[in-house]
């Protein structure tokens, strides 16, 4: 029997699923514990300057944010296929190929789900977005041999990937007693994943499902978006963004761009960004702001305010409205946000991410009424509005909320033992 897992390795946080029936001789799907006894492993590192150690998950997010000098990095999945993955960092004076930063990484939860499971793996689905990338099938494919490539790296044998919708199809397959056509929404941290798929005990025992999958369909629309936008509307103001220079002209967004995405917020703490910037303070119509933004950026706190913004993301899920403690900026600031204003900022990605669900439903030819069950997973399906605007496209279906980080995980656990025994 191969040594087989599966590994969803996701923006914002990753999960290994096993079946182990060596114990109990009865086949049963779990996701191995990666940190902490939680399946989940925030796909984050933490190069500790101070004590020159490398952490990972919640310990890199704790270092951080106990103020060890350093370097954080997060949203690693969202460099495969663009052009960064050829890049480098500087870590501690030295280069990292980003490339080398997704190897660390993998071969970490790799390492930790073989301790936990106490065996090794040397075979592995890994789950895929439907789209690593829209619009460029070069891209896409660059971006799954890269991961490929670097899941051979550290140690696996053999690699297969399936698309994570499916993966949470087969999980929730295993919860259902009758055939039920199912719309599959994984709202991830980096991208937005559809299928529509038709499920039942029966189907699930077929080795063979192609026929079984009606239409998949993806944009790269998430969570990670949806901080961004919340930032650029609701905290970066405070910072300075969409101000004016005395000349007339507009404070250059690079920096606030860079600063409200998670995989460029390094690139604002460049020396060129710092020498650039003081010439902006000195010409800005409202050089307070600026200075604040200056001040944000000298002391490294980039990852901080990311995480301050995900989490009134988070809050505006079920409150209508939230205060969030800026107290890292300089001076302090207490930011009320309400709902209907991180709706509007989001609004125009939920647009496109209900035009994607309509055309796999055009594409499949399956009319808005013919869904029986609209399964949601992924972190960022949480997002009341989101729920909200996919609900109302499918009048008819169930809504059915499925293991929010767990899900795709478990669903590559079962997938593994179909493809590796």
């Amino acid at each position: 029997m191969a040594q087989a897992c599966g590994v969803d390795f996701g923006t914002s946080n990753s999960t290994v699923g096993y079946i182990d029936s060596r114990a109990t001789g009865a086949v049963g799907s779990s996701l191995l514990a990666l940190e902490d006894g939680k399946a989940t492993l925030p796909s984050v590192v933490f190069f500790n300057a101070d004590d020159d150690e490398v952490s990972y998950g919640r310990a890199a997010l704790a270092g951080y944010l106990a103020g060890y000098e350093g370097r954080l990095m997060r949203s690693l999945k969202s460099l495969l296929g663009t052009s960064l993955i050829d890049g480098q960092t500087e870590v501690a004076g030295r280069s990292l190929p980003f490339r080398l930063l997704l190897q660390q990484f993998i071969g970490e939860v790799k390492r930790r789900a073989e301790r936990q499971a106490g065996q090794e793996f040397s075979c592995a689905v890994f789950g895929r977005p439907v789209f690593f990338i829209d619009d460029s099938a070069a891209a896409d494919k660059l971006a799954e041999d890269t991961l490929a490539g670097i899941a051979h790296a550290v140690g696996f044998k053999e690699v297969s990937f399936q698309f994570e919708p499916i993966a949470a199809a087969f999980d929730y397959e295993s919860q259902i007693a009758r055939e039920e056509l199912v719309l599959i929404a994984d709202i991830g941290g980096g991208t937005s994943d559809f299928s529509l798929v038709r499920l039942s005990p029966d189907r699930a025992a077929r080795a063979e499902r192609r026929d079984d999958i009606l239409a998949t369909g993806g944009v790269h629309i998430g969570g990670t978006d949806f901080d961004k936008y919340l930032s650029l509307t609701s905290v970066m103001p405070l910072l300075g963004y969409q101000t004016l220079m005395n000349n007339d002209s507009a404070i250059p967004s690079g920096y606030y761009f860079n600063l409200a995405t998670w995989h460029t917020i390094n690139q604002a703490y460049t020396k060129k960004t710092w020498t650039q910037l003081a010439d902006v303070v000195r010409d800005a119509r409202e050089p307070a702001k600026l200075g604040r933004l200056q001040r944000l950026i000298e002391a490294r706190e980039g990852h901080w305010l990311a995480m301050k913004v995900e989490e009134a993301k988070i809050a505006l899920s079920d409150a209508d409205a939230i205060e969030l403690m800026l107290d890292r900026l300089s001076p302090p600031e207490t930011l009320t946000i309400a709902r209907p204003a991180f709706e509007h900022a989001i609004g125009h990605l939920v647009d496109q991410i209900d035009q994607t669900v309509l055309k796999l439903l055009a594409d499949a030819g399956v009319g808005r009424g013919g869904v029986d069950t609209v399964f949601f997973t992924g972190g960022s399906s949480g997002v009341g509005m989101l729920r909200e605007r996919i609900g109302a496209l499918l009048p008819n279906a169930r809504k059915v909320e499925g293991d929010l980080f767990g899900s795709i995980g478990a669903g590559l656990a079962l997938d593994a033992v179909r493809k590796y025994g």
